[in-house]
């Protein structure tokens, strides 16, 4: 399970140094590999273990090709999709065109989030947190029935 939010600096060359606590296992289940694709909802990257992209782009492939929803999201991420090896160094290289879509400048934050990570530039994460935190002290927040019957 990927947790917490973790501050990482984009090199020159684009590249980012995957946090110590997450390379074991990196390398034990997907052999040093994750694969970055673009969020569709969000102005950040997603990075998956090599394992668990696989089995998300084998649902999106068996998506119907004559649907145009299914068509575009296939597109999008599946089109987007890079992989990327965690080098000895534990840094991964970031192509230009997911750096440009998520709008990665020299500092941002990595965000486990269970089975992957969001990578976030720093500004674009403190303004939407701060916008998600509003929404949620509003009394009409709309919560799902599954999360309201959580016990925190």
């Amino acid at each position: 399970m990927f947790r917490g939010v973790n501050e990482v600096n984009i090199d020159a060359k684009g590249r980012i140094v995957m946090p110590t606590r997450y390379r074991e296992r990196l390398q034990n289940e997907s052999r040093g590999c994750v694969v970055a694709t673009i969020d569709t909802e969000e102005r950040c990257l997603l990075l998956y273990p090599l394992t668990a992209w696989e089995e998300i782009e084998n649902k999106l492939a068996a998506l119907p090709s004559f649907n145009s929803a299914a068509r575009r999201i296939q597109r999008l991420l599946i089109g987007h999709a890079t992989e990327a090896e965690i080098d000895g160094q534990g840094r991964i290289l970031l192509p230009p065109v997911l750096r440009e879509y998520a709008e990665l400048k020299k500092h941002a934050l990595l965000i486990g989030q269970g089975k992957k990570f969001e990578l976030w530039d720093e500004h674009c994460w403190e303004k939407r947190r701060g916008q998600w935190l509003l929404e949620e002290s509003k009394p009409d927040s709309a919560l799902p029935d599954e999360v309201k019957s959580l016990s925190l």
